[in-house]
């Protein structure tokens, strides 16, 4: 596990408000995840990484992406999946991945939702999707064009779509 500086990291209790939480699952690329930061300080969205991190949070790569904006977001670091887990209630978890078979614009969205992405090279693991089938969500793509989105693409998708479906609380 790497050592990650105390200065942007936030406890759960000052977060607990956000509109939706965005969770990133042992993200890997420095900019995934701080384009997710951007995203979520513009939104006022909270972000939880769940460890283990493939960076440090202070990583130059990191801060590049999420520009001057760190100050703008609460981030919340969970030491692993079943920690995460522990703090949040299943019914409010949307777990995004392509091996889903429900759409992400199907979802009712409520105020205080997760919304769960798994790392790059491999998503969420199967054992969570399994566990919870009918909280598993899809963004559709092309048959056999690729794999899959970037992280960060899927997670602007699913965050817009929710804030639409909440009203895009304190947006202007």
């Amino acid at each position: 596990m790497i050592e990650q500086p105390a200065q942007r990291v936030v406890a759960l209790e000052a977060v607990r408000d956000a509109p939706l939480h965005v969770v990133l699952v042992e993200p890997q690329i420095p900019p995934n995840t701080g384009n997710v930061a951007r995203l979520c300080a513009a939104t006022g969205c909270a972000l939880h990484l769940v460890e283990p991190l493939g960076f440090r949070i202070d990583d130059r790569k990191l801060k590049r992406a999420g520009l001057d904006y760190w100050s703008a977001l609460g981030v919340v670091i969970h030491p692993s999946l079943d920690d995460f887990r522990a703090v949040f209630a299943p019914g409010r978890l949307w777990l995004n991945s392509t091996r889903a078979t429900r759409r992400y614009a199907d979802a009712p969205f409520a105020h205080g939702d997760v919304l769960v992405f798994g790392k790059e090279t491999g998503g969420l693991p199967q054992a969570l999707l399994d566990a919870h089938p009918e909280r598993a969500l899809r963004i559709p793509m092309r048959g056999g064009a690729v794999r899959s989105l970037n992280l960060s693409t899927a997670v602007g998708i699913v965050v817009y779509a929710a804030l639409a479906r909440i009203g895009f609380p304190n947006l202007i």
